[in-house]
């Protein structure tokens, strides 16, 4: 009787990887957004609306975040250090995506859960290259 090889379920997983990696190239998608501007409308003292428009978004996330950064851009110009985000609307069409968004904004922390602090959320946008107001 001839002696049988024990291989590992570690060791045959690694081989199922390492030949998956060998099959096909990896998906590499460089994010690379075109930001077409920002129409920015005081509604009603506090309220302010943001409209967004850019090419190239990978989702509702990132008009979304376009528009986050220049509501706290705003709120910053307007020496108020806070914003609290009422609602946002994402369309998207032949490649444009367009963004309405509702934010009030205010000198101290509003109340409620979607709140965000502007010299912070105004930071993270310039880290990551999105444009404010």
């Amino acid at each position: 009787m001839k002696p049988q090889a024990i291989i590992s379920p570690l060791a045959l997983m690694g081989a199922g990887v390492l030949a998956g990696c060998m099959d096909t190239a990896p998906d590499v998608t460089r994010f690379a957004p075109v930001y077409e501007g920002v129409e920015t409308r005081l509604l009603d003292g506090d309220l302010v609306r943001f409209r967004v428009a850019m090419r190239g978004a990978r989702g509702n996330d990132d008009v979304a975040a376009y528009a986050e950064c220049a509501a706290a851009q705003y709120a910053l110009i307007r020496d108020f250090g806070f914003a609290r985000h009422l609602r946002t609307n994402v369309t998207e069409q032949g490649g444009l995506w367009r963004g309405d968004a509702v934010y009030t904004i205010s000198a101290q922390l509003p109340r409620g859960m979607q709140t965000i602090d502007a010299e912070v959320v105004v930071a993270h946008c310039a880290e990551n290259g999105i444009p404010t107001v």
